[in-house]
């Protein structure tokens, strides 16, 4: 799962001259794909229920003060479809999670004009669970992972990610990477985190 980070979503601050980028994850492909169903869906109930109003009631709202008011509502009932699609295109394209060889980076897209980016070094991971809850999730094989931290931000989900038992097996292993690297640093954060009785949860898990 290696990439080379001049193809990937630019980042602030960007990335570190030797870091190493596992994984690039966006929701699931599905996820949109519900998104743009139920988009189509809506932009074609007001003809369908134009179909199915009598020619006669038609006829007595045409030309009068009623006509105006319904090519008003219709103007923006479609400019919010558009705007709702708009909105959901962009959230799917920069909900960004990325997990690399020294750090997790957490990009989220609260609004249009706003976005938070979290981060947590690696080698602060307690413990990383996926879940897959649904028969669509279950069966398009998508769902969360969630990584609990010794960090300010102690908790980070990565939401309807594809593959997230593959996901969590990236985050085991970077983990131990990153340890075998800067082993004093991690295990006083690991001696750190037992004395709170908290330590790296998952750290028996690797070795069974």
């Amino acid at each position: 799962m290696k990439m080379k980070k001049e193809h990937l979503f630019k980042i602030p601050g960007g990335y570190h001259d030797d870091e190493i980028v596992l994984a690039f994850l966006r929701r699931h492909w599905f996820v949109m794909f519900l998104n743009a169903v139920l988009f189509l869906i809506l932009m074609v109930l007001p003809i369908a229920i134009y179909s199915l109003i009598p020619a006669q009631l038609l006829g007595w709202i045409d030309g009068t003060p009623w006509e105006g008011l319904i090519v008003m509502f219709l103007g923006a009932y479609y400019l919010m479809m558009w705007l709702f699609f708009f909105a959901a295109l962009v959230d799917y394209y920069l909900d960004v999670w990325i997990v690399t060889s020294e750090r997790i980076i957490d990009i989220q897209q609260i609004s249009l004009f706003r976005h938070v980016v979290a981060e947590q070094r690696i080698v602060r991971v307690q413990d990383v669970t996926s879940s897959v809850r649904g028969i669509v999730p279950t069966f398009m094989n998508y769902g969360n992972v969630n990584i609990q931290t010794a960090g300010e931000q102690e908790r980070f989900v990565f939401e309807q990610v594809p593959n997230p038992g593959q996901v969590k097996r990236v985050i085991f292993q970077a983990y131990e990477d990153a340890v075998g690297k800067s082993g004093g640093e991690a295990h006083a954060l690991d001696t750190e985190s037992r004395r709170d009785g908290e330590g790296p949860l998952f750290e028996g898990r690797l070795h069974r």
